[in-house]
């Protein structure tokens, strides 16, 4: 529990259209299909996140950071917002049922706004509650004019002070700049993101992904850790360092600070470089990227891809190697460096594990008890879609 004021970053996830939605809708319906995605929501956004409270159709989430990884955040927005339309397509799907509340889940989106500063988490009446003035913030920002101005119906808006705790240049990610006005509060300035433009470039984009078929080199490590952690461990590249053998330094390239598709890593394995493009990124699932080794013969390319395989346990760490195309390639790889770097990477498992294991501690220490999601009759219009697995 924060008994003193803590730099924390808030989160708000708000279905929006959800009270012109009520008005004409059958109520017993629309609470199953608000109890389902905003399920959805808060899942997709643990455990980076932790739920501080059910507010109606919005959730209120916060994590105690001083400084945030820009590429995280983002990472765990648009994850946000994807799987929210997924599960919107499958939950209208899913159901036979021809009331208004379910022909009209269609007209629900997401938007989400976000701040940073500080608060305490204290208990009111029983509840654990955050207090401060960067939770008013937070929460006036919902009350603001990004689709009056701007045209944008899903959307972060996120607000200045949580780029300058963070590593984003926000207007070389294409995010528009706006500033919200308030009574007693003032100027707020802030940055919004369009959630619909990335959703679309997101359906748009093809995969890029080494299948367990096509892999001449595999190295799988069972994990007991959910995959949002996995993913932020992997992907930081900070983090190579301490666990991969023969990793000396790591520096990318990245355009607005944020890690994904086009940017690249440059790695140091000793004083030799290698460098990773990356071709596909998608969080706490995949990323591939087309790994360039210098080699006295020339260079090498190898696709390489990271899985996230989620199991009860935790998740399953692959490790894949696709062949090189050229036959020079094929043989240096094959024949030299698989069997070298296989068990390299074999050698440095049990480090992994270990750093793993305490990133999730860490993130556990002062967890305390989150508020029950309600869950949907089990006899309701969504009885014949597949249950939404709620992790912590």
């Amino acid at each position: 529990m924060l008994s003193t004021a803590q730099p924390t970053c808030f989160l708000i996830a708000d279905i929006s259209g959800y009270t012109g939605y009520l008005a004409d809708v059958e109520l017993d319906h629309a609470q199953d299909i608000l109890a389902d995605l905003v399920g959805a929501v808060v899942t997709a956004l643990r455990p980076n996140f932790r739920l501080a409270k059910l507010e109606g159709d919005a959730a209120f989430t916060f994590m105690t950071t001083e400084k945030l990884d820009g590429s995280m955040l983002l990472d765990t927005i648009e994850r946000c917002y994807f799987g929210f339309r997924r599960r919107r397509r499958d939950v209208r799907q899913a159901t036979s049922c021809e009331c208004n509340a379910c022909v009209r889940i269609p007209d629900l989106d997401l938007k989400f706004v976000v701040h940073h500063g500080t608060a305490i988490l204290h208990r009111v009446a029983g509840r654990q509650e955050l207090v401060g003035q960067d939770v008013i913030v937070v929460h006036r920002l919902l009350k603001n004019d990004v689709v009056e101005k701007l045209g944008m119906h899903a959307y972060a808006l996120i607000s200045q002070a949580c780029i300058d705790a963070s590593d984003l240049d926000p207007a070389a990610l294409g995010m528009v700049e706006h500033t919200e006005t308030y009574d007693r509060i003032g100027d707020v300035p802030a940055w919004a993101h369009d959630l619909e433009r990335r959703w679309q470039e997101e359906e748009a984009r093809g995969r890029v992904m080494v299948s367990p078929e096509e892999s001449i080199l595999t190295v799988s490590v069972p994990t007991g850790v959910p995959p949002q952690v996995a993913w932020d461990f992997l992907t930081r590249p900070g983090q190579r360092m301490s666990w991969q053998p023969w990793v000396t330094e790591v520096t990318v390239e990245a355009t607005g600070g944020r890690r994904g598709v086009g940017s690249a890593n440059h790695c140091m394995h000793g004083k030799d470089a290698v460098v990773e493009e990356i071709l596909d990124w998608r969080p706490y699932d995949y990323v591939t990227d087309r790994t360039i080794l210098a080699t006295p013969t020339g260079p090498v390319k190898v696709l390489h891809t990271i899985e996230l395989e989620p199991v009860t346990s935790g998740t399953i760490i692959h490790l894949r190697f696709a062949a090189p195309r050229t036959r020079r390639e094929k043989v240096l790889m094959t024949e030299h460096i698989a069997p070298a770097y296989g068990a390299a990477l074999r050698s440095g498992i049990p480090t992994l594990l270990t750093l793993l294991d305490a990133e999730l501690a860490a993130r556990d220490a002062d967890r305390g008890p989150e508020p029950e999601l309600a869950k949907p009759s089990p006899d309701g219009p969504l009885s014949g879609l597949q249950p939404l697995v709620i992790v912590g």
